[in-house]
């Protein structure tokens, strides 16, 4: 899907693609994951989880999905910490985003924790908006904040 100089590109999941993916969600992210619900994402709706590759290494991955309610949903977005503010977080959520548009949903949901400032701040430079806050969202017990973009 996207190619730029830094030889990075973003693509659909492929069954191939699990154990990378699983081992970046254990390095990148607080919440441990059954590694079974990653399969339950691509088959559920293949079209909403893209992972990001640099010489045949997977550097990053969004999975999202379509809610009942019709709209899109990010579950999770990853990025190894060697390349982050590489805008690999942004060429996935672009894509994401396109994929959305293609479907015709109308606005994107996500949430996060209200102590991870790099992410909000992330997600409102790309035009998201704080809509709720979630008590004892996280499997710690922190709150979570929804936030959400139309398209």
């Amino acid at each position: 899907m996207l190619k730029n100089d830094d030889m990075i590109y973003i693509r659909r999941f492929k069954p191939d693609d699990i154990y990378a993916v699983i081992n970046l969600a254990y390095t990148c992210l607080p919440e441990r994951y059954n590694p079974m619900i990653f399969n339950q994402f691509y088959e559920a709706f293949p079209e909403g989880f893209l992972v990001a590759e640099s010489h045949h290494k997977i550097i990053g991955f969004l999975v999202g999905v379509v809610t009942p309610e019709g709209g899109g949903r990010i579950v999770m977005l990853a990025v190894s910490d060697s390349y982050r503010r590489r805008g690999v977080g942004s060429s996935l959520l672009r894509c994401f985003i396109d994929e959305m548009k293609k479907k015709g949903l109308r606005v994107i949901h996500l949430e996060t924790r209200v102590t991870n400032k790099n992410a909000i701040e992330f997600y409102k430079k790309h035009g998201f908006s704080i809509v709720d806050r979630i008590k004892r969202f996280y499997q710690n017990g922190e709150d979570g904040y929804i936030l959400e973009k139309r398209i």
